[in-house]
């Protein structure tokens, strides 16, 4: 799926969310930049961040570094496998999310990142606002992760989950808990949180007495994995990519 950045009236688009587009930041931050005089709309210096641009024609700088700033809007899912980086980096002699979308022209980035040793949902898209939201904890966006860990799971453990458990970082309280599936001393179980600490579910888990053996992400906000295959890329529907902003309020 795809549209196109701009979504002009007859007196172009404000600049902050030209710039957020871009990926240069939140439009707070994108204001924040403006107002301190670090951008050029044509050679001349902009400081109003309710100026309006046309981001196929107006040349825009940042810190004296021209901004590409009319491109295709694009939005994919991968299901990440096991054994891959979350990162778009080359040559680090290990598999990495570039490698499952180096056939697309266009530059996109990832929204958020797996554990190596998790697979499951990631986003790719190149609207950087929309990354940046769907990534801040102050917009509430949900991930839903699919955990392996021993058995028997006892009935409180939901309860206690969502009353909170104290890591050595914070206090972390899931959104949801549900056991899944039970057999003998194996069990899958679904947490659903939208913290976005390192490697927050299996210290949230294992904290509770139930060590990950393993992780899988399955939703992220209103977009479900689904059927996608390990090592799968699809381009997200005009339907999963409204509902995303729908989540972050765009």
């Amino acid at each position: 799926m795809s549209t196109t950045t701009g979504q002009q009236d007859e007196q172009g688009v404000r600049l902050q969310k030209v710039l957020a587009d871009a990926g240069i930041g939140s439009r707070r931050a994108c204001e924040q930049i403006i107002s301190a005089g670090r951008v050029k709309v044509n050679g001349r210096v902009v400081s109003w961040f309710g100026e309006r641009v046309d981001p196929r024609r107006d040349e825009i700088q940042v810190d004296g570094r021209k901004i590409e700033t009319w491109h295709e809007l694009r939005y994919y899912m991968l299901n990440k496998p096991v054994g891959v980086e979350s990162t778009m980096a080359e040559g680090r002699g290990t598999r990495t999310l570039i490698d499952y979308v180096e056939d697309l022209t266009e530059r996109i980035y990832h929204v958020g990142r797996l554990d190596t040793d998790t697979e499951g949902l990631i986003l790719l898209t190149n609207d950087g606002e929309l990354a940046h939201r769907l990534m801040h904890p102050s917009f509430g966006v949900t991930k839903t992760y699919l955990a392996d860990v021993p058995g028997p799971i006892p009935r409180d453990l939901g309860r206690r989950l969502r009353a909170g458990v104290d890591l050595e970082d914070g206090i972390v309280k899931v959104d949801d808990f549900k056991l899944v599936e039970q057999t003998g001393r194996r069990a899958l179980v679904e947490v659903t949180l939208h913290e976005g600490r390192k490697h927050i579910v299996r210290r949230l888990l294992a904290k509770a007495g139930f060590p990950v053996r393993k992780l899988a992400r399955t939703n992220f906000g209103p977009i479900a994995l689904g059927r996608l295959k390990p090592g799968g890329v699809r381009a997200l529907t005009e339907k999963e990519v409204a509902a995303l902003y729908k989540a972050v309020g765009l």
